[in-house]
């Protein structure tokens, strides 16, 4: 048998920190309508909207 562990590789860019939000209905129902439609998930979501607003704020 091998003695590779098995399992997700390490990442580059590990997420090791978290935030906490509180949101209406109705920013949690947009937030859901995106990451479904986007297939993705809402940290995926917060996380591109975040990196969104910072761009624009660079230029």
């Amino acid at each position: 048998m091998s003695s590779k562990k098995m399992g997700r590789p390490p990442s580059d860019k590990p997420k090791s920190k978290t935030i906490e939000i509180r949101v209406d209905e109705e920013i949690m129902s947009k937030l859901d309508a995106s990451a479904e439609q986007l297939k993705t998930t809402r940290s995926d979501i917060v996380r591109k909207g975040i990196e969104k607003v910072y761009d624009e704020l660079q230029k």
